[in-house]
């Protein structure tokens, strides 16, 4: 899709970002992100994951596995040549970042915006079954769920459930009780408002956290956060952030 391509920056810096879109998103979401770090100097890397920013039957295909696979490749090369690496994600862009970090001497921060931590109720788990056991693939989505009129997300309109239960199951569930292993600085940012991932995500995250928490509530914004009416503090906080943990 147009304005979806992986961004990819080498400048020999000490320190490497990796920043993760969402789930049905691609690096368009994270585009500002990725340009603000290169312009304070880092090495960035966005990838563009497996089954994203294509076609919404691609992803299907895909789950947990290739796009934690992914985000630990690209982690892995850019730790070749720089010193330490900072990971960024949003949604479940940040449930990848989160997974990645586990056991990683070379992760010197973790930026999570509106992350998924948590396991849905019974209830809501039973229906995605029911759907699929139905022979239902596609649900419609949230869409653009941004609060800012003049900005839009070029995220899928529907909400693949294989993938869904994969995100889920494979990726949430191993690690939400796990958080207190991790004990570098985390930066979090929450929408006070979110049609997506609940508020208490970030606070589950916050509260379990093995090391220093900084969290800002966005009060301006909705899920997408990074193309919100909040995107300049989320950019400017993330900045600070890099430049904090390599002091």
């Amino acid at each position: 899709m147009p304005g979806c391509a992986p961004i990819s920056h080498r400048n020999g810096a000490p320190t490497g970002v990796v920043v993760v879109h969402g789930f049905t998103g691609n690096p368009s979401s994270m585009r500002g992100v990725a340009e603000a770090m290169i312009a304070a100097g880092h090495d960035l890397e966005l990838p563009r994951l497996p089954g994203h920013g294509t076609t919404i039957e691609e992803m299907i295909t895909t789950g947990w596995t290739d796009w934690l696979a992914e985000t630990v490749r690209v982690v892995d090369e850019i730790t070749e040549r720089v010193d330490r690496v900072v990971l960024i994600g949003q949604s479940a862009g940040g449930t990848l970042a989160l997974a990645t970090a586990f056991g990683r001497s070379d992760v010197a921060g973790v930026v999570c915006i509106n992350p998924a931590t948590c396991v849905r109720d019974e209830a809501t788990m039973a229906m995605v079954d029911e759907l699929i056991e139905d022979g239902f693939e596609i649900v419609p989505g949230e869409g653009s769920d941004i609060a800012d009129p003049d900005s839009f997300d070029i995220a899928y309109d529907g909400t693949p459930l294989r993938p869904l239960k994969s995100l889920i199951d494979d990726g949430i569930v191993p690690i939400t009780d796990r958080f207190g292993e991790l004990t570098v600085p985390l930066r979090l940012f929450t929408s006070r408002q979110d049609h997506v991932v609940p508020p208490s995500d970030s606070e589950h995250l916050a509260s379990s956290w093995g090391g220093p928490v900084e969290h800002t509530w966005l009060e301006r914004s909705y899920h997408v956060a990074t193309l919100d009416h909040d995107r300049d503090i989320v950019i400017a906080g993330a900045v600070d952030f890099v430049r904090s943990v390599q002091a």
